[in-house]
């Protein structure tokens, strides 16, 4: 069986633990990009994208008025249904970006989310989603989502299944629209969406 098969999640945690050191995670990214999912439970799915989306803090820069303060911390919220189990808050305690500590925050509606620096949409009625992603339109909040048809809703950056591997789609025009700025690491490691392509 390949080691990444089984790869434990102690692993997952010591890379997202040394993410100073951008190579080691540049080359953990990829490997979580072709990380078979088949045959694995969903939760050891939801374990690969929690790290994923705090790695995502690494590679986007956000404006410096996103922050209240220096002090102020850098949020990655849950809109919906919260897949990930305590996962996401095991990988990012004790974390700083920037000076900028990372917290969790779990949102009942759009509004609490306005207070979020990445966001996670995990809301499946099609209605909902897409005027969640309106009202975050313009703002500087990095939208993502493994929903079909994300991208093409005016989503950041969606997760998809490819030959039951993991892959990054990324829709810079939204991100231009809320002053995002992807690291070209980052794109390198992702299809870049075109309007009118199947998404």
């Amino acid at each position: 069986m390949p080691i990444v098969r089984s790869m434990p999640y102690q692993l997952m945690k010591y890379c997202a633990k040394n993410v100073r050191n951008t190579r080691l995670v540049i080359v953990f990214l990829l490997l979580l990009s072709h990380l078979p999912l088949q045959a694995q439970p969903p939760t050891l799915e939801y374990q690969l994208k929690a790290v994923f989306l705090f790695n995502f803090t690494q590679f986007v820069d956000w404006p410096a008025t996103s922050f209240d303060s220096e002090q102020s911390p850098l949020v990655i919220g849950i809109l919906g249904e919260n897949p990930f189990g305590s996962y996401l808050e095991e990988t990012v305690s004790g974390e700083k970006v920037n000076k900028h500590a990372v917290a969790v925050r779990y949102c009942k509606n759009e509004e609490e989310a306005k207070s979020c620096h990445l966001l996670f949409i995990n809301l499946p009625d099609t209605k909902k989603r897409k005027q969640a992603i309106e009202a975050f339109k313009g703002k500087n909040i990095l939208t993502v989502s493994d929903a079909s048809g994300f991208s093409g809703e005016g989503g950041m950056i969606r997760f998809f299944t490819r030959n039951n591997k993991i892959n990054l789609q990324i829709n810079l025009e939204a991100s231009k629209a809320s002053e995002l700025v992807f690291s070209s690491k980052l794109l390198r490691l992702a299809d870049i969406f075109k309007p009118g392509e199947n998404h």
